[in-house]
């Protein structure tokens, strides 16, 4: 069969997807150029797509002789623990849980930014963690409903949101130790010079070789395991218009596309627990069964990445079955969710890596920018304790970090995570008003420059520090402003709707600056090329 050539690698990941494949909801605004470190991935999937013309890259299915042989061989950091290995109470319990945020209409459709373009995905999301931990994929980063973790105390719109939050993190506890059960069988069986370690475990999977595996120490195996997020994601394909074609293999219908998942702690695991619901039995068709898998079942298929000599894996998924990516499999392998015909849930737990993005660590570097008001008068005007640029610099470039990685990420999400908790309602109440305090900072910055007997030196490194922040604060600003009243985003239910905030009118006398900077930024060029000779 004739294959289309496209670079589209289907729709979005669980985790981070390949950042060029196709979709719908496309609203063509504010394109920009490629990264480097793009159009490379763009010229290897176009040599690959080529390399392959007409043909089919090989694929295995359980069906196959040689799929167990192919799994321990190329495959083998990969687990499966079929349902059957799970307490029966804690599938119950998780798909109530599921059930429950799905009811509450808590999951939904992200509006991603892939290449300048703003993208709907077909799968809806609920991020769940860590009190004040925040996950960031295709440029949006998830805030999380607070799982109840000891010390905490959070609260809920609804005792059955409370009581799914507590079964997630009920969930959380198993798959870590499972996952570290698994990684502690694998390095002692290594150790042991042992060639037999299940790489599926089930009464319908043999039991495999693990092959060479350079395990760490078990201090290291429980932090590359403890999970500090689930990413919750919902599916169904049959309320999908159109869904891409597996592009490599010929695999069938993509609900997620060739992907790593990205933002986790270096050769961390993740675990993902999935769950197909049950839907009406369909009569039987007189057609033979299709070659490779099964359309109508959920599978996960795995590739080594870039490779066209190694057949890839496509893994049925049975309701309850759960699956662990160790070491680095998730950095040398990519994976994707092949569409089944019933709807969807899956957990996917992972470490994220949050060095960046915890409110304590922006509450932090908000604290360090304000560090540096000497005082503030009942107008909103601040005085400086320094004007070292090196000072300025870092204060302006904190002053962008919480206004578009923070404030303005969470409001173009709109009210959604109210449908659960208002628990992030305080802390941005907090941040927005640091940034304010941060605006006055810029206005006592400019004043400084723009005062009468100045050393033009003096103000020529003020305004080299700081420039750079403006400009690129006036641009993602005019980005986020037209992202906000995007085609797509106006498609969105009122409580989903992006609110361009913060914003202001030009006039507003409670600001001490403006919304647009354009004339500023040109008022600080100019400075500088007054001062050159």
């Amino acid at each position: 069969m004739p294959r289309e050539l496209h670079v589209g690698g289907g729709v979005w990941s669980e985790g981070i997807s390949e950042p060029s494949r196709g979709g719908e909801g496309c609203s063509g605004s504010m394109k920009r150029t490629q990264t480097a470190e793009e159009r490379e991935r763009e010229a290897k999937k176009l040599r690959l797509l080529e390399e392959l013309e007409d043909t089919w890259l090989p694929y295995l299915t359980p069906k196959d002789d040689e799929f167990y042989q192919q799994w321990q061989l190329k495959y083998p950091k990969l687990i499966l623990r079929e349902a059957g290995c799970a307490p029966q109470e804690l599938h119950k319990d998780v798909h109530e849980a599921f059930a429950t945020l799905h009811k509450h209409g808590c999951l939904f459709r992200d509006l991603v930014r892939i290449q300048g373009k703003d993208l709907l995905t077909p799968v809806s999301r609920i991020l769940v963690g860590n009190p004040g931990c925040t996950y960031k994929y295709l440029n949006t980063r998830l805030f999380a409903v607070p799982w109840p973790v000891k010390g905490s105390n959070p609260k809920y719109n609804e005792a059955e949101i409370a009581a799914a939050c507590q079964t997630l993190l009920k969930l959380n506890h198993y798959l870590q130790a499972e996952t570290v059960q698994a990684w502690e069988e694998l390095v002692a069986k290594e150790r042991a010079n042992v060639d037999v370690v299940p790489v599926c475990i089930g009464p319908d999977f043999p039991g495999l070789g693990m092959g060479a595996f350079d395990g760490p120490d078990e201090a290291d195996i429980r932090k590359r395991s403890a999970y500090n997020v689930t990413l919750l994601n919902f599916m169904d394909p049959q309320k999908m218009p159109y869904l891409k074609e597996e592009p490599y293999f010929g695999m069938g219908k993509m609900a997620v596309s060739w992907h790593h998942d990205e933002n986790l702690v270096e050769r961390s695991a993740v675990a993902v627990y999935s769950y197909s619901c049950e839907g009406p039995e369909e009569d039987s068709e007189e057609d033979p069964p299709p070659e490779g898998r099964d359309p109508d079942v959920w599978h996960v298929g795995f590739k080594i990445s870039w490779d066209i000599e190694t057949p890839g894996l496509a893994i049925p998924l049975q309701q309850g079955d759960c699956y662990f990516m160790l070491d680095d499999l998730n950095a040398t392998h990519q994976h994707c969710v092949l569409a089944g015909v019933p709807p969807r849930f899956s957990s996917t737990h992972r470490v994220a890596e949050c060095s960046t993005g915890t409110l304590d660590y922006i509450l932090q570097r908000c604290q360090l920018a304000l560090h540096n008001v000497h005082d503030e008068a009942d107008n909103g005007d601040v005085s400086l304790k320094s004007l070292e640029p090196a000072v300025l610099k870092q204060g302006e470039e904190i002053h962008n970090e919480v206004e578009f990685e923070w404030l303005r990420q969470f409001w173009f999400q709109g009210n959604r995570y109210k449908k659960c908790t208002d628990w992030w309602s305080r802390p941005m109440t907090q941040l927005e008003a640091m940034w304010r305090k941060m605006e006055g900072v810029t206005n006592a910055v400019l004043h400084e420059v723009r005062r009468e007997g100045v050393p033009v030196g003096q103000r020529n490194e003020i305004v080299t520090a700081v420039l750079a922040s403006l400009t690129t604060r006036q641009t993602l600003r005019r980005e986020w402003h037209a992202r906000c009243q995007s085609r797509v985003a106006r498609t969105l239910p009122a409580d989903q709707k992006p609110e361009c905030r913060p914003y202001w009118e030009q006039e507003d006398p409670s600001m001490p600056l403006p919304f647009d900077l354009t004339d500023i930024v040109a008022e600080l060029r100019g400075l500088l090329l007054e001062a050159k000779p």
